[in-house]
């Protein structure tokens, strides 16, 4: 599957000169990794997020947001937030800025 490169332009732009975050393909996308540990991605046109499991209930009352099901079973923790309600800076930076302050809270890899 492809990824919406426009997409993950604008999450590098988000992240700016940062020299700890790396990007890998993963999922069938690229993925944004903080000290080896995955925080956010692009899959499609959409943005999967890693915002932990103690902010996953407040992360999925967002109406952009769903739980991530690559499988038929949610992963923990994350998030898929939908390509539409992306458009809006504003929702972008909040993604990733969750998912790289929960990525920075773990130990690196």
């Amino acid at each position: 599957m492809a990824y919406d490169e426009g997409l993950a332009q604008r999450i590098r732009e988000q992240l700016g000169e940062r020299s700890d975050i790396t990007e890998k393909r993963m999922f069938g996308g690229l993925s944004f990794l903080l000290g080896g540990n995955m925080s956010v991605g692009v899959v499609g046109d959409e943005l999967i997020a890693r915002v932990g499991t103690d902010r996953a209930e407040e992360a999925l009352a967002r109406p952009e947001a769903r739980p991530m099901d690559f499988t038929g079973r949610p992963m923990r923790g994350w998030v898929t937030v939908s390509g539409p309600a992306l458009a809006e800076d504003s929702v972008l930076r909040h993604w990733v800025t969750e998912s790289v302050a929960f990525a920075a809270t773990l130990p690196p890899k």
